[in-house]
């Protein structure tokens, strides 16, 4: 079994039966699961900000840390393996890990902003587990389509 690991502002995509996709540790961070059960193509993208304006650099290099650019660069990717159409997806995040008093509200922040993109592409979450104030460690299997979740709090979970 193979893992494609995608790290903070990272995207991740497969369609190789027997591998997993794999992220650590999503606090504020948000990621978002998209699976093709149709041809059985997984895509991820670990979205630190809501918006690029914020570096327009950063964005043009590592367009998956911010929302705006992190959804259609992850489209985009699924699309060149074959992805249309209806597509399962899953977001995962979005806590107030360092900020429990929620004076930036990061991760909500981030959460709207992807839900509204999503709306834009005509997608809308099929499953969430976001908020709380714990990270999350998340994983897509290619064959099933199956999201895994697991915290040192929480221990391990299906979404």
């Amino acid at each position: 079994m193979s893992t494609v690991v995608v790290d903070v502002g990272g995207i991740g995509v497969s369609r190789t039966l027997g591998s997993v996709i794999k992220t650590y540790a999503l606090g504020s961070c948000v990621g978002v699961v998209l699976y093709s059960p149709v041809i059985r193509v997984a895509g991820m993208v670990h979205v630190a900000l809501p918006d690029s304006a914020l570096d327009r650099e950063k964005a043009r290099i590592k367009p998956g840390y911010f929302a705006d650019t992190g959804i259609p660069a992850v489209l985009a990717e699924l699309k060149k393996l074959g992805a249309h159409g209806s597509l399962v997806v899953k977001l995962l995040g979005g806590a107030s890990v360092m900020d429990t008093e929620n004076v930036f509200n990061i991760g909500k922040r981030n959460v709207l902003s992807i839900r509204k993109l999503l709306w834009q592409h005509r997608l809308a979450p099929h499953a969430e587990d976001v908020g709380g104030t714990f990270s999350r460690t998340v994983w897509v299997e290619v064959d099933t389509g199956k999201v895994f979740v697991s915290s040192p709090v929480r221990g391990q979970w299906e979404v």
